[in-house]
């Protein structure tokens, strides 16, 4: 080595161990800074993302439902138009058919979107899924049973979102008779012994 360079070495500070640590935690603290910049940068743009990417899911959905729908809109009317071409009751079985149709479309569209009808009438009466309207004493058939549906209930996913409205067959509760077996009192006991 050369004198010049060994004058320069020597004029280099040397760097003690604290201070290569606090040189160390600069670097260190830099980076974090930067990535937590980022990060904050990548939450912002999610945030505004968000909104927009649930109304295009619920627009997206809405569509679908709608769409399953149209086949029940199309079959009423060509009922519609099929009833202005005959009259009497040819007319009449036009619209109980065409009704039908419609009706059996609608119920694909939701069973298409994971709708179930509740079956109801017969069934062991449960309130989760049944809403008594009307109580009626049938002796022929078992207690607690659904007798009638007024309106169908609907479930998703095992999920209510209409109950059945029915009648339910309730006995009536049945007096237990009363004991006749007449047992003597301590106070007429005693009475007796007085005289």
């Amino acid at each position: 080595m050369t004198k010049d360079k060994k004058d320069k070495k020597e004029k280099e500070p040397k760097l003690t161990d604290e201070q290569k640590l606090i040189a160390a935690l600069e670097v260190e603290k830099i980076e974090l800074t930067e990535k937590l910049m980022r990060i904050g940068a990548d939450y912002a743009n999610y945030q505004k993302r968000m909104p927009r990417q649930i109304a295009e899911s619920i627009d997206y959905e809405r569509k679908s439902i709608i769409r399953s729908l149209l086949p029940g809109l199309d079959n009423m009317s060509h009922a519609l138009a099929g009833v202005e071409k005959v009259e009497g009751q040819e007319a009449i079985d036009e619209i109980i058919k065409g009704v039908k149709l419609v009706f059996e479309h609608m119920l694909d569209g939701l069973k298409a979107h994971g709708v179930e009808k509740i079956e109801a009438e017969g069934a062991q009466f449960d309130p989760s899924k049944h809403e008594a309207m009307q109580m009626r004493a049938e002796e022929d058939k078992p207690d607690n049973t659904v007798l009638e549906v007024f309106q169908d209930g609907y479930m998703i996913n095992d999920q209510v979102l209409r109950p059945c409205k029915v009648i339910v067959n309730k006995w009536p509760v049945k007096e237990e008779p009363e004991q006749e077996a007449e047992e003597e009192t301590p106070e007429e006991k005693t009475d007796e012994g007085d005289e």
